[in-house]
């Protein structure tokens, strides 16, 4: 007997739309990163991007626990001195709430050429409207 490794060309990829009303982002990003690395599938192999596309609807209806919207901040650094700037969730969330789903969701994948390519297959947009309905993503619901 021997162990059959699957190959790139084998790989099944799916649709999945997440709909981000009411959920909490670290459980919604948790559930969207394990979809895109592929962990979902019985035949789940690290060293190939076996992951599934990711919709995300509703990016500026989620929700975050504690006192994350005012204590928690995003910084960005020019490379110039003095070039840091930061803005807290709460900005981030009123002025571009796709970008804190995709912070959240990039964040937990891994940090190479292979989570750069699943990073690629999410798709996040803060209304209920989609460009992506000739795929047919399944809706999938959150275990929490």
């Amino acid at each position: 007997m021997s162990t059959r490794s699957v190959k790139a060309k084998e790989i099944k990829q799916k649709w999945y739309l997440l709909d981000a009303k009411g959920a909490v982002l670290g459980r919604l990003a948790t559930e969207a990163a394990s979809l895109l690395i592929g962990k979902t599938k019985p035949n789940y192999v690290p060293y190939l991007d076996g992951g599934d596309f990711v919709v995300v609807i509703n990016a500026d209806k989620v929700r975050v626990t504690g006192k994350k919207m005012d204590q928690k901040f995003y910084h960005r650094y020019s490379g110039y001195p003095g070039g840091m700037k930061s803005i807290s969730m709460r900005d981030q969330m009123q002025k571009h709430p796709t970008r804190v789903v995709e912070d959240a969701i990039v964040g937990m994948l891994p940090k190479s050429k292979l989570g750069r390519a699943m990073a690629k297959k999410l798709k996040v947009y803060a209304s209920e409207t989609h460009p992506h309905a000739p795929q047919k993503p399944e809706p999938y619901t959150l275990k929490a």
